[in-house]
């Protein structure tokens, strides 16, 4: 064995051990083949405590100006969510990238929360047959909690209490009590931040998938999406089925298609590089972002 031989060896070695860019290079161009446009992949760690953000937005951007997309654009997202109005960013770009104005989305695994709006502004949606989108509600939760809690269900229970209070011709002590723990001026937020979570649901929607539904028609059909009521927790999967129950156009990839053997291998490549090595990545086959995992 010839020392070039055996640095190239090493070298292979090292980037299949740090997941590098090289080592899922050629899976996107056996992808683009098999789906007929360019590809690009969207990741967010489930491992480290990162979210959909406007930073994001910049960086796919960044891929994209590097690309052919005169005929059309495939994203393959895989994120546990973030902020709504960075989603809506990201549908923005990718459309106005796109050659053909519009953008399929694929999903081997998980795209949950703010990842499942950037799927709802797609043509159509590709999903392996155990992969998940879910609910859309707004989550909120304080420096002091790990938990998250539904605006729509904070809402409600600000409402409810309130209510009961009016009509209390009784002791009025325990709902004061319980309600010092609200502030009006949140609650009046929170209202603005559920109608804002819809409103980007039903426009990218409405440009896209549903364009002949009105948006009362949208609001029934998503109405798994939208209320928390109909799923009972924000982290609740959505499959193919379901989805496509709603009115969204879902295509499931057979697990025995070339294609899923393809697609599920760069999604675990990519999947394990963002739970080790990065925290976000968005890559091309032409090159790759990535933000470091938080230490």
């Amino acid at each position: 064995m010839t020392a070039n031989h055996q640095q190239v060896v090493y070298k292979q070695v090292v980037a299949e051990q740090q997941q590098s860019h090289d080592t899922r290079s050629r899976l996107f161009q056996e992808i683009e083949d098999a789906i007929g446009r360019p590809l690009v992949t969207y990741f967010t760690s489930f491992n480290f405590q990162v979210m959909i953000d406007d930073h994001d937005a910049n960086m796919l951007e960044g891929v994209l100006q590097d690309l052919d997309l005169s005929s059309g654009l495939a994203l393959m997202i895989s994120t546990p969510g973030g902020n709504g109005l960075a989603a809506e960013r990201i549908i923005n770009v990718c459309r106005n990238y796109s050659g053909t104005g519009e953008y399929q989305a694929i999903v081997p695994g998980k795209a949950k929360s703010a990842g499942t709006v950037i799927c709802l502004g797609a043509s159509k949606i590709l999903m392996g047959r155990s992969a998940e989108l879910g609910p859309i509600d707004p989550q909120w939760s304080t420096q002091d909690s790990t938990m998250a809690f539904s605006l729509p269900n904070l809402v409600e229970g600000y409402d409810e209490l309130f209510a009961s209070a009016v009509v209390e011709t009784g002791r009025l002590e325990p709902y004061l009590q319980q309600l010092s723990h609200y502030d009006a001026r949140e609650i009046k937020q929170f209202r603005s931040l559920i109608d804002l979570s819809e409103d980007i649901a039903v426009r990218a929607l409405k440009s896209g998938m549903m364009k002949d539904a009105t948006h009362k028609d949208i609001c029934t059909r998503m109405k798994l999406f939208l209320d928390p009521k109909a799923t009972k927790t924000h982290g609740r999967a959505i499959n193919p089925a379901t989805a496509r129950d709603c009115g969204l156009t879902i295509e499931e990839v057979d697990p025995k298609d070339d294609i899923w053997g393809k697609l599920y291998e760069l999604y675990v490549r990519t999947d394990n590089y963002v739970s080790t090595s990065a925290a976000k990545c968005i890559e091309s086959k032409e090159g790759s972002f990535a933000v470091g995992a938080p230490i």
